[in-house]
């Protein structure tokens, strides 16, 4: 589903050049279905999984920066985890915080990260 009037996109279109992060895209959503009911969001810049509000993001840091990631995951959550996992945490709003996770290969989506995305989620209802 994407957001009505916006510019939509193609989950190809956002990973278009990295092929790696269109497989990780791929597998962010098939644990996502087999963890939580959520509804994805694409536009030009990243695909969003949604509860009533977004949860997590997908996007490809090579269309912004020169890198190497093939994706990031960023997950929306009501506190600060402390993991050296994460590449930044962002404090976005008084009441929500944004751990970006750099995605190299299938394995980094984990079962701790599947329970911080089920957080995120239930955060997000």
């Amino acid at each position: 589903m994407n957001p009505p009037g916006g510019e939509t996109s193609t989950p190809e279109e956002v990973f278009r050049g990295s092929a790696e992060g269109l497989e990780l895209y791929r597998a962010v959503s098939t644990l996502l279905a087999a963890t939580v009911p959520a509804s994805e969001r694409i536009t030009k810049s990243q695909i969003a999984f949604r509860n009533r509000r977004g949860f997590a993001y997908v996007w490809n840091p090579g269309r912004y920066i020169r890198s190497n990631v093939p994706a990031v995951l960023s997950i929306v959550l009501p506190r600060r985890l402390d993991s050296g996992r994460f590449k930044e945490i962002v404090h976005t709003s008084p009441t929500l915080w944004l751990h970006h996770l750099e995605l190299r290969s299938a394995a980094d989506l984990d079962a701790e990260v599947a329970g911080w995305l089920r957080e995120a989620y239930d955060h997000a209802g």
